[in-house]
């Protein structure tokens, strides 16, 4: 009793302490994880001038563009969009809200009259826009349903934003003028002219073998031009990559199993039978093709020419007789043998007219179509009994009753077209026909009542029945791909990766310069594993990794980690080096003349005077030198008959004489000028405002933080 009352009587003390103990857990967890310190990062996408993007809201619009955009799309490519998306919306709003500028009820009201202006659900009987068909549209959508309501919510937003740049962009053009002096300006650059006389010493001259340069030079100039050589932070790899592919003998043994179709079998073994007929022989090739040879390839009933057989083995193919069999080929992936089945003179193309009878559940059937298949049947039998005995009414009807808006304007016709161009029903009724021919046809969209208006070029079509058997490797060759991939990474991991790679006579593929937002490898595609693994806080340089990728592995090694900032000396050699050389050239140069005429120059270095006129500023071209702003900004500060000293250019040095200066014609008014300009502002606007906008915006992107990617 006396230690529960000492407990009493110090109860704060112990739930001070129990605490202490409880917060220094969770402190050291923090400490272990330094992301948790800063949940920001994992819970914000991105803050944008201020503003930040939410994981959740982000994926959501990831998953509803994913669906949108289809299976081929990469997730990578899916998020970078939606990305580039709320960035520019952000950027955008920024605006909008500095500038209080907003879409107000009745001009949403306008914008949406104009959007839906040939809505058909929104169209009275006159062909207007009706405001109350739209509204009651809103209200029965918010009733009944939910997820469309929210997307027509969304089209309103985004009708909304559309305008809000619009208005944005034309007030920043309205802002833009071409003032009478700047069209004067514009007009005299292209005006103003200069006949000159110029010598050359191009740096060629020089020797680059004579020219040293440094690492210390490249990393001085790096510092010297900061802006042009920042780079993000990237990963260089290297890997070699193990495919499963199948082996000659994986070849071979699919080639063996497709002459046994070709050959045919009989086992008699422990008085069981094993009969496998010959392809040639049979009877149901649909059902040989289909289910007891198992073809990859499925039966297709159809007839074809020989421009759809396959390229390798078309000649073949086609002079077959009814019956017999060609291959083993190999086409697409795959190993086939084919037979014909049937050979048939065909129309290579046909004229139609159509009119088309959806019923309910049919691909063509609105939700407007109430009809049935047994009344659509019905309906279109009748039509064809008049038609029979009238033909004349075929354009009436098609106005009347066909669904088929393609076709309508031209009285239910297609004109000329290959054959398989259509459903199957409808090409087997207009190529097997014969002119004149009138019919009706199911399909999957509807009851087509079809007239065969014409068909010309008779041609030899094949009907064939192929076997394909696609070219995989076995499982004793995965199982060898597998041991050599794992054998490669444990010894790999014990030792020189790249000797390793050599001894075995592996490819060694390196990648350099991997951002942490890339998801492509070149050489093996898509593999953002690789990407996330070399930017992994716990990966080091030197760290081997094996990847699973189509059809095999990659055994991969990060060979360097480069940091966000300034371009490395290393790196940027192949850029800077042949600017340095130019300048070191250009300074040997200029150290080694003393002259301060043409001639003299053109003697001492070996070449000659040039000549160039009607030089101006707005297009600095010289005719023998190129393009060199800094000699043509050079004339245009001479007088008539002066020299100038020597002049860096972007191909060698130079010295020019003005011989001739014409000034442009002077015009009463520069209005026409001055309007270019303003029209040269306004393309500027539409094509570098954003840019401009986002250049400026402060954008923290916690994409990889945030580990959405």
């Amino acid at each position: 009793m006396a230690v529960l009352n000492k407990i009493r009587q110090r109860s704060l003390f112990l739930i001070l302490i129990i605490a202490l103990a409880l917060f220094s857990f969770v402190l050291a967890d923090l400490f272990k994880n330094s992301d948790a310190l800063t949940s920001k990062s994992q819970n914000i996408v991105a803050t944008i001038n201020g503003k930040d993007i939410t994981r959740e809201g982000f994926m959501q619009k990831v998953e509803q563009l994913q669906r949108q955009m289809g299976p081929n799309a990469t997730s990578t490519q899916v998020m970078n969009q939606v990305w580039e998306q709320e960035v520019r919306q952000a950027v955008m709003e920024t605006q909008f809200d500095e500038l209080e500028i907003s879409v107000e009820q009745d001009q949403m009201r306008d914008l949406l009259k104009t959007s839906l202006a040939t809505n058909q659900n929104f169209l009275n009987e006159a062909g207007v826009f009706d405001e109350n068909k739209m509204n009651e549209y809103i209200a029965n959508l918010k009733e009944t349903s939910p997820e469309g309501f929210a997307s027509w919510v969304s089209y309103e937003n985004q009708i909304a934003v559309n305008a809000l740049n619009q208005n944005y962009f034309n007030m920043v053009k309205a802002g833009l003028t071409g003032t009478l002096a700047e069209g004067k300006l514009n007009h005299e650059l292209e005006g103003n002219k200069v006949d000159i006389k110029y010598v050359q010493v191009n740096y060629s001259t020089i020797p680059d073998s004579t020219i040293v340069v440094t690492k210390s030079d490249i990393t001085n100039y790096i510092k010297e031009n900061k802006n042009q050589y920042k780079v993000e932070a990237s990963r260089d790899i290297r890997f070699v990559e193990f495919k499963e592919i199948a082996s000659v003998e994986d070849e071979n043994a699919i080639k063996a199993e497709l002459n046994t179709l070709i050959n045919g079998r009989f086992v008699d073994s422990r008085g069981r039978k094993d009969t496998i007929v010959a392809f040639s022989k049979v009877k149901d090739n649909a059902a040989y093709i289909n289910s007891i040879a198992a073809s990859d390839v499925k039966f297709d009933d159809r007839f074809v020419f020989k421009s759809s057989l396959p390229t390798v083995a078309a000649d073949a193919i086609y002079n077959l007789n009814e019956g017999e069999v060609y291959g083993p080929y190999k086409h697409d992936g795959s190993f086939k043998i084919t037979k014909v089945i049937a050979v048939k003179q065909i129309p290579d193309s046909a004229k139609v007219r159509h009119i088309l009878i959806p019923f309910k559940g049919s691909q063509s059937a609105g939700p407007e179509v109430a009809m049935t298949e047994v009344d659509a049947k019905k309906k279109a039998d009748s039509l064809l009994s008049i038609l029979k005995r009238n033909r004349s009414k075929f354009p009436e009807f098609v106005k009347e009753f066909s669904s088929d808006q393609g076709s309508v304007a031209k009285e239910g016709r297609y004109d000329w077209h290959p054959y398989n161009t259509m459903v199957p029903e409808f090409n087997d009724f207009e190529f097997e026909g014969k002119t004149g021919d009138i019919g009706v046809v199911k399909t999957v969209f509807g009851f087509h009542i079809i007239e065969i208006e014409g068909q010309k070029n008779k041609t030899k079509a094949v009907k064939v029945g192929t076997i394909a058997r696609k070219i995989e490797p076995s499982e004793s060759t995965t199982d060898k791909v597998f041991r050599d991939a794992s054998n490669f990474e444990i010894k790999a991991g014990e030792g020189d990766f790249e000797a390793l790679a050599k001894e075995n006579k592996y490819t060694l593929r390196p990648v350099n310069g991997i951002k942490a937002l890339d998801e492509n490898i070149p050489g093996v595609g898509n593999q953002r594993p690789i990407v996330r693994w070399t930017f992994e806080e716990d990966a080091k340089v030197g760290d081997i990794k094996r990847f699973n990728v189509t059809n095999g592995y990659v055994i991969a090694q990060l060979v360097a980690k480069h940091e966000a900032g300034l371009m490395s000396a290393d790196d940027a050699t192949a850029k800077v080096l042949p600017i340095i050389k130019k300048q070191k050239k250009a300074k040997l140069i200029k150290d080694r003349v003393s002259v301060s005429t043409l001639e003299d120059l053109a003697a001492a270095e070996n070449t000659n005077v040039r000549t160039a006129t009607g030089v101006n500023m707005k297009n600095p071209t010289v005719s023998g030198a190129g393009r060199e702003p800094m000699l043509v900004g050079a004339a245009f500060g001479l007088k008539e008959g002066e020299t100038s000293g020597l002049i860096e250019g972007n191909n060698g040095v130079y010295m020019v004489q003005v011989t001739k200066i014409t000034p442009a014609v002077a015009l009463e008014n520069y209005q026409a000028s001055a309007n270019r300009v303003e029209q040269q502002k306004a393309s500027t606007v539409t094509s570098k405002l954003y840019n401009a906008l986002k250049a400026a915006a402060d954008i923290e992107d916690n994409r990889v933080s945030s580990q959405i990617q």
